[in-house]
């Protein structure tokens, strides 16, 4: 049995949420650029469950940008879906299996741009929601009269167009527009870009007016892990469980968060699935959050993925599952980064549940999450993410943050490679890593001289926004950890420091 429309009142909801049939007559409300799995694992999560529980009512008309098909899995299955979510969550195992209802059609811009056009004439029609890689907000040539146009930008152009046609330029048919693309300030730089395309166009001032005034662009923040398709076994046994066969099913972490900024009323009342979630915030700053996983998570990641390929350790949650380095990863956090990220916006216990959140993901044992990918461009995610904790944990204590010293010291072996022609490889317990760094032909230099080589990396400004050799005690530390993880060895150094400095 397929899961679709008319197979819902024959699926049991023992093992999975089925969505009540009112559900799928719900009014289309949201227009959203993309099929990926971040989207529908998470905005699409998030206003699914809003429906449910009589928050929101709309649904989402989906745009894709490649043919429809004759076997479109969407087609096939009245666009339903099953999410699964699996991992940890409040240090607990947790499962849940959800039939998402939230999209009521998938067109092809390719095939049914006019149809996707019509839609901009209905009033019901508030907000746009995106997910197009980071290559997908680009300023190109695109003209908005091609059917369709070629970018992204052209194509949702063409939409905010058509709507101000439909609606005479009227400051309520104005569009909420939230870009959940992975880049830096992503709404401003959507808007940007439609404002050029506007120009390129030769729209007219009064249209330009109004895409600047009557649209609300809001940046935001997106996180949660959605990797996929299940591997085939795992998706075999679940539909054996459930009763029917998906081709859509996705699988999920159960964390999830959506910073959206805005401090407009107006934004609020209209992405009302805002209170359907503890997931989902609307604020006037999303820097809080970009901070808190900035450092938490990204920045414990590239602290701790020397230290696990030393352990020899090759994915995250198996070094969870080791108790010592457990204990290293929650004590960097809570007692170094947690302390160090204190300011106006962030408390030290808004810090301390972001900590607690990070070790349930890093747990996760349905995640296959590799150390050695981590360690794509070393130096600079150490220098980004990492640097800035060193300069405030010493303006805060003025000592040596030693677990952050172990991880970067982690990092200098690590990072102590051989040569194959133009490629630089780290060997550790016999295994080698390629290294893709930018910075590793300057590693390798200094570690020509063993002698010198840490003091030559602490004092490179090339490496670091400053010379860490100035910081007291740091380079003492550093040597000393470099010669307990080289001469006792990972996990009899993790062990001891853990007995010294646990919390």
């Amino acid at each position: 049995m397929i899961l679709n429309k008319e197979n819902l009142k024959n699926i049991s909801g023992e093992k999975v949420n089925v969505p009540a049939a009112e559900l799928l007559e719900l009014p289309e409300r949201i227009i959203q650029f993309g099929t990926g799995v971040l989207l529908r694992g998470l905005p699409d999560y998030f206003i699914d469950k809003a429906n449910r529980e009589g928050i929101f009512n709309g649904r989402i008309l989906v745009v894709k940008s490649t043919s429809r098909g004759g076997a479109d899995a969407f087609f096939k299955q009245d666009n339903l879906y099953t999410l699964c979510v699996k991992g940890i969550e409040n240090g607990e195992n947790f499962e849940e299996n959800i039939i998402n209802s939230s999209i009521s059609r998938v067109l092809a811009a390719s095939e049914d741009w006019a149809e996707i056009v019509k839609a901009a004439h209905n009033p019901d029609m508030q907000t746009v929601i995106s997910n197009t890689t980071e290559v997908g907000i680009v300023l190109s040539e695109d003209k908005i009269t091609d059917n369709p146009p070629q970018s992204y930008p052209g194509k949702l152009l063409a939409f905010l167009h058509e709507r101000y046609k439909a609606f005479n330029g009227s400051a309520e048919s104005g569009m909420v527009i939230v870009p959940t693309e992975l880049i830096s300030d992503n709404a401003d730089k959507l808007k940007d870009i439609l404002l050029k395309l506007s120009v390129q166009n030769k729209l007219s001032w009064d249209f330009e007016q109004w895409l600047k005034t009557a649209n609300h662009f809001c940046k935001t923040l997106v996180d949660r892990i959605v990797p996929g398709k299940l591997p085939a076994d795992a998706q075999e046994a679940i539909e054996s469980q459930l009763g029917y066969t998906d081709e859509l099913m996705i699988m999920a972490e159960p964390f999830r968060l959506w910073a959206i900024e805005s401090s407009n009323e107006r934004v609020k009342e209209i992405l009302s699935f805002e209170k359907a979630d503890k997931g989902i915030f609307i604020v006037p700053s999303i820097d809080k959050f970009k901070e808190l996983k900035l450092r938490l998570l990204n920045g414990t990641h590239t602290l701790s993925c020397g230290l696990a390929i030393l352990s020899g350790f090759n994915t995250v949650k198996e070094a969870m599952a080791d108790k010592a380095f457990a204990g290293y990863v929650s004590n960097l956090m809570r007692n170094e980064i947690a302390h160090s990220l204190g300011n106006d916006d962030i408390s030290y216990q808004d810090a301390v549940d972001f900590a607690s959140s990070v070790t349930d993901r890093f747990s996760n044992p349905f995640l296959e999450h590799q150390w050695q990918a981590i360690t794509l461009n070393f130096t600079s995610k150490m220098q980004m993410r990492n640097m800035p904790l060193i300069r405030k944990y010493y303006s805060l204590k003025n000592e040596v943050p030693p677990f952050i010293a172990l991880g970067f010291a982690a990092y200098i072996i690590f990072m102590n490679t051989t040569k194959d022609g133009a490629n630089y490889m780290a060997s550790v317990n016999g295994k080698t890593y390629p290294i893709q760094d930018e910075f590793a032909g300057i590693l390798y230099e200094y570690w020509q001289n063993p002698e010198t080589a840490i003091d030559n990396i602490l004092g490179d400004r090339r490496l670091w926004d400053k010379n860490l050799n100035n910081y007291p005690g740091f380079n003492a530390a550093i040597k000393n950890y470099v010669e307990l993880l080289q001469n006792a060895g990972t996990k009899k150094t993790l062990a001891n420091l853990q007995a010294e400095r646990t919390i």
